[in-house]
C-alpha cells in the first residue's frame, strides 16, 4: 500500500467506502475505550473481568500504535511535511499527532516497566483517547480552526480574566482578612472565592460579611458576567466569519462545475443571465 493510499484511508473521507469503514471502526474503538475506562473504575466489575479488560487494552494499543505509525509514515505526501526527516518531525508535534501519541504512551510506558505512581492513574489517563475523535469530526476541526484564528483575541481575554481574578482576590483579602482570617487567610486562598464569584457559580462556602465586602462582591459578580462571557463571544464571532467566508466562496464559484465565475466571463451559467 502506497503513502497516498494510507493517507487517504486515514483521512476520514466519508465519500470513500473503505475510508468510511476505517473511520467508523476507529471511532467505535475510541468510544469503547472511554466506556471501558469508566467501567473499570468499578472495582467489583474490574476484578472479575480483569483479563478481558487487559486483552481489550492490548488490542486497542496495538491498533492505535499502528495508526500512529502509519500517519507518521504517510505524512510526507502532504506539502507541509514533504521532507522525510524534518517533515515527519514537524508532523509529530502537531496537536492531533501529539494526541495520538499521548493516547498510547501511558500503556507503553507501563508495559516497559516504568512506574507511573499507580496503575489506576495510568488507566484513567487513557480516557484522553476521546480527544482522538478530533481526527474524524468536522465540527471539532472547525472548532480548532476558529480557536486558531481567534487565538490573539482569546489570549487577551484570558489575560483580562487573570488580571481581574488577581485584583478581586487582592481587594477582598484586604477588606475581609481582619474579620474572617480563616476564610480569607491569604490572596491565593481568596482566589477560590474570586473564581466562584466571577463565574457567578457562587457556592456560598465563603462569603463576605462586611458591608464593604458585600458591595465589592456584588460589583465583582456583575463584572464577571461580561468578562467570562467574552471568550464565548469571540468564538461565536469566529464561527460567523468562517460561515460568511464559505458562503462568499460558494457565490463566487459555479455550483455546477466549481469554476470561479470571475475567471471566465463567458461561463455558460453567467452568460444566460
Amino acid at each position: 500500500m502506497t503513502r497516498e493510499q494510507v493517507q487517504h484511508l486515514l483521512s476520514g473521507d466519508t465519500t470513500n467506502k473503505t475510508s468510511r469503514v476505517v473511520t467508523v471502526f476507529l471511532v467505535g474503538l475510541i468510544i469503547l475505550n472511554v466506556i471501558a475506562v469508566i467501567i473499570e473504575s468499578v472495582d467489583g466489575i474490574y476484578i472479575v473481568y480483569k483479563s478481558w479488560f487487559d486483552a481489550f487494552e492490548i488490542f486497542s494499543v496495538a491498533i492505535f500504535t499502528l495508526e500512529y505509525v502509519l500517519r507518521l509514515w504517510a505524512c510526507t505526501i502532504l506539502p507541509a511535511y514533504n521532507h522525510p526527516m524534518t517533515g515527519r518531525l514537524r508532523f509529530a508535534f502537531t496537536p492531533l499527532a501529539l494526541v495520538d501519541l499521548f493516547a498510547i504512551l501511558p500503556s507503553l510506558l507501563t508495559w516497559g516497566g516504568i512506574d507511573l505512581r499507580t496503575l489506576r492513574v495510568v488507566r484513567l489517563a487513557r480516557i484522553a483517547r476521546i480527544a482522538k475523535l478530533g481526527h474524524y469530526s468536522k465540527a471539532l476541526k472547525l472548532m480548532g480552526h476558529v480557536i486558531h484564528n481567534k487565538s490573539h483575541e482569546l489570549a487577551i481575554s484570558l489575560i483580562l480574566m487573570l488580571f481581574m481574578l488577581i485584583l478581586a482576590s487582592s481587594l477582598m483579602y484586604v477588606v475581609e482578612q481582619e474579620h474572617q482570617p480563616e476564610a480569607f487567610s491569604s490572596i491565593p486562598s481568596t482566589m477560590w472565592w474570586a473564581v466562584a464569584t466571577l463565574t457567578t457559580v457562587g457556592y456560598g462556602d465563603v462569603t463576605p460579611v462586611t458591608a464593604v465586602g458585600k458591595v465589592l462582591g456584588a460589583i465583582i459578580a456583575i463584572i464577571g458576567i461580561g468578562l467570562f462571557a467574552l471568550p464565548a463571544g469571540i468564538v461565536a464571532a469566529g464561527f460567523v466569519e468562517i460561515h460568511e467566508k464559505n458562503f462568499n466562496k460558494q457565490l463566487s464559484h459555479c455550483p455546477h462545475c466549481g469554476k470561479a465565475l470571475d475567471e471566465d466571463k463567458t461561463h455558460p451559467e453567467t452568460s444566460r443571465r
